[in-house]
């Protein structure tokens, strides 16, 4: 059982490396339950394992349920199953756009159980550009701001961009 006030104290919670998004919204937060003593778990699943955001995640969690109400508070992290770009939102992908940030593409169902297909060139695709929706961009570095993000340009209007990476 799990509070309307927990769940929405933690489905607030803007992530701090892309503050346009909640961690619902990208995916990230995978559960919100209290216990029978009442402590709230939630539980978080980074992008990736050496996420240098996961701390903060971890600590605006803590100060949004407290602010909440909420006394006792533990934030569990599991990376199982690992996080993927499918796992953010609509609203999410929209947010993105709207922020001027390219949301990746839908990479799919993964196999179950077996080992995930690695393949060592990225994948070329077109990326559409969020400011004047023109497939014309190129990929100026393989990394943004974040470890997440690549950067792009648009060759129609000159515009650069970041573009959130399939994973």
């Amino acid at each position: 059982m799990v509070t309307a006030t927990a769940r929405d104290a933690a489905e607030n919670v803007v992530d701090p490396e892309m503050p346009m998004l909640t961690l619902a919204d990208l995916g990230v937060l995978r559960g919100v339950e209290t216990t029978a003593d009442g402590t709230v778990v939630v539980t978080l699943t980074p992008t990736y394992s050496g996420c240098p955001a996961l701390d903060e995640m971890r600590a605006d969690v803590r100060r949004a349920l407290r602010d909440a109400g909420h006394a006792r508070v533990d934030v569990r992290t599991t990376f199982s199953p690992p996080w993927s770009t499918d796992w953010i939102s609509d609203a999410g992908r929209r947010k993105l756009a709207e922020a001027g940030v390219a949301p990746p593409g839908r990479l799919g169902p993964r196999p179950a159980g077996g080992p995930v297909p690695l393949t060592l060139v990225a994948p070329s695709r077109t990326v559409a550009c969020p400011q004047c929706g023109a497939a014309d961009t190129e990929e100026t570095s393989r990394f943004g701001p974040t470890a997440c993000t690549a950067l792009r340009r648009c060759r129609s209007c000159g515009e650069p961009f970041e573009h959130v990476k399939e994973i």
